[in-house]
């Protein structure tokens, strides 16, 4: 089989870190703004093998064998710290060609995960049927990581609020993530005087969602400005990306209006707090 993908060289913001899975190291590192894994820890880690290289090599085969060659067609080589100290090139999978070839893998130890695969489908057929469901789902995936009630409150508002918004963007001509994606900055800007990248570097945050890592009152802030984009976009009945994109900045200006005058009154409203995991897997709060 002809590999398609050749050797990739990293990027300068590529980050290379180690995942401890089933209690043995995984190699991953991020390239092109996602998560990629080194099929070959994962696959010493849940099959068991010896030689795991060996039966990479195998497995490719029988992938082929059984209509699934593109699989492999997705595997990308990139460079990753090998056990001499070396960056050396692997096989890597993002998360989705990971967990089709974790399903190949006929091994004891693989079964645990495939049944998890396994729930989780089922659990997105049942969300499908009860989109309340998924509510109730992220509502327990917050409180099990430690957010307060409240918090979880106004979250839940802010998503609701948020799918209003995009649903008018997506009826009124905005049909791809990137326009999404400007639509959103030009609402924070105005907000906040940063866009979601930049106000992401000031939280020392990642890949991480921004908004998991907003206090109170930066979420209300948020919900507000996309609330009233919302009104302005239904009120003017706009159509097309400029007016859009008109309706995003104004709408982020009132809630900017609303900062400046909090901010009057005392300190920033703007925090460098989050939410990340301390070493020890222990929740920080966010200072209120």
């Amino acid at each position: 089989m002809t590999h398609k993908s050749n050797t990739y060289k990293m990027k300068e913001e590529t980050t290379n870190k180690i995942a401890i899975f089933r209690g043995q190291k995984v190699r991953r590192t991020i390239w092109k703004n996602e998560w990629w894994f080194s099929v070959i820890d994962v696959i010493e880690a849940l099959s068991g093998s010896s030689i795991p290289k060996r039966y990479w090599s195998d497995l490719k085969r029988k992938l082929a064998s059984e209509g699934y060659g593109e699989v492999y067609e997705k595997i990308v080589r990139l460079k990753l710290l090998s056990a001499d100290g070396k960056m050396r090139e692997t096989d890597c999978a993002n998360t989705e060609t990971m967990f089709r070839i974790v399903q190949s893998i006929p091994s004891p130890k693989a079964e645990p995960f495939k049944r998890w695969l396994a729930r989780v489908g089922y659990e997105r057929v049942q969300e499908i049927d009860d989109p309340e469901l998924a509510t109730k789902r992220s509502r327990a995936i917050y409180k099990a990581k430690g957010y307060s009630e409240s918090w979880i409150e106004k979250r839940m508002r802010g998503i609701a609020i948020r799918e209003d918004l995009t649903e008018e963007w997506s009826e009124r001509g905005v049909d791809n993530e990137k326009g999404y994606a400007i639509l959103t900055a030009e609402i924070t800007k105005a907000t906040f005087g940063m866009t979601p990248s930049e106000y992401k570097k000031h939280k020392s945050l990642n890949r991480e969602n921004l908004r998991d890592h907003m206090n109170d009152i930066e979420l209300i802030l948020t919900m507000l400005g996309e609330a009233t984009t919302t009104k302005f976009t239904r009120d003017r009945d706009s159509k097309g990306f400029p007016k859009l994109r008109k309706d995003s900045k104004d709408g982020g200006a009132v809630a900017g209006r609303t900062r400046k005058d909090i901010e009057r009154q005392g300190k920033s409203v703007i925090s460098k707090e989050n939410y990340l995991s301390e070493p020890e897997n222990k929740m920080r709060k966010i200072k209120r």
